[in-house]
């Protein structure tokens, strides 16, 4: 996970050199704050609890030119600051949204659920109401974080079940949601090879397939664990063989989280260098091509820098509405710190 993001610019024009000064901060932050990320206990929910969340609307993404909607094959529909005086907000890494496009849920990295409700006004996110938290439990009925299991990374749904990835101990686990925000998690088996992961570089992108190309097989792709040839390691796991496939890294991007789009999965993608800065990307990748010993590429959806709205980007889901347009919601992961933001973005899908 990124430790660090620049500071708010939120209606502001960026020229280049404030672009270049925010990026070298940010690489400073990066190092000095990495000291002490790990050092942090996690800071989970304490029982289900209703939350306030303070919502400041988005109203551009672009820092430069407020007129701009269209970047790449993504319209702006809007987004939220989101901020909350509770503990254990904070850290948001994988989401889900139903397909109201209202009612979401939503994991941190510190080991706790989130769910609530967008509010919408003209078509554009205006706030979150109805919002609660609770610890994701294991088996056993207890917080898993308390067990060492943080670092909650990924989250997909399919059949009334969710499938969170958990990268400090690289593992599965599968919730019944039916049980709501006390369903207890039965971890998954997985092959050996998750244990050869790099650390804190593991499972960032979970996906389930419901029907079509690989239904009922489980999608999975590190952030930063690669072959030997340099590109980001994936699996499909299926219920009686495991298919491994590489993922082509480009412009030093890693992997961050990843939703379906059948037939097509869209893969969220970040980098932050001293050189590049800070940038999110979305790719898009044909299912048909997930297969034993592939490398894959996909078609750039969208590519953004510190010129426009964006932070340490973690989670992106996928709902249609009743009009047919196809709405992607991004969420930002402020690692629990001050110089960070939790982000929610929305997209339409150009000509969808």
């Amino acid at each position: 996970m990124v430790e660090a993001a620049r500071p708010e610019t939120r209606g502001l024009s960026t020229p280049p050199f404030r672009a270049l000064v925010a990026s070298l901060l940010f690489v400073a932050l990066v190092i000095i704050l990495g000291t002490f990320a790990f050092a942090d206990p996690p800071r989970y929910a304490a029982g289900i609890s209703r939350i306030e969340i303070d919502a400041t609307p988005i109203t551009s993404f672009d820092n430069r030119d407020a007129s701009l909607t269209r970047f790449g094959d993504l319209e702006f529909r809007g987004g939220l600051v989101l901020a909350s005086n509770n503990p254990a907000f904070g850290g948001l890494s994988g989401i889900y949204v139903e397909a109201d496009g209202s009612r979401f849920i939503a994991i941190t990295d510190r080991g706790s659920w989130l769910r609530g409700r967008i509010v919408y006004r003209d078509g554009r996110p205006s706030g979150i109401a109805d919002a609660e938290m609770a610890p994701i439990l294991g088996p056993d009925g207890k917080p898993l974080a308390a067990r060492g299991w943080y670092d909650a990374e990924s989250l997909a749904e399919r059949d009334e079940m969710f499938y969170v990835g958990i990268e400090r101990v690289e593992q599965i686990v599968r919730f019944d949601r039916r049980d709501g925000l006390l369903a207890r998690g039965q971890p998954i088996n997985v092959p050996p090879d998750f244990k050869t992961f790099t650390y804190n570089k593991g499972l960032e992108c979970l996906a389930a397939p419901r029907q079509g190309l690989l239904a009922g097989d489980l999608i999975a792709i590190t952030e930063r664990s690669l072959d030997r040839a340099g590109n980001l390691r994936g699996f499909v796991l299926g219920s009686d063989k495991v298919t491994r496939f590489s993922v082509k890294r480009t412009q030093d991007f890693e992997v961050s989280d990843c939703a379906l789009l059948p037939p097509d999965l869209l893969v969220l993608e970040r980098r932050y260098s001293p050189v590049r800065g800070v940038a999110m990307r979305i790719r898009r990748m044909p299912l048909a091509s997930f297969k034993e010993g592939a490398v894959i590429d996909g078609h750039s959806m969208i590519e953004a820098d510190l010129g426009h709205q964006i932070d340490n980007m973690e989670a992106i889901a996928v709902h249609r509405t009743p009009g047919g347009e196809t709405i992607l919601t991004l969420v930002s992961d402020d690692n629990f710190s001050f110089i960070q933001r939790n982000l929610l973005l929305q997209f339409s899908i150009v000509g969808e």
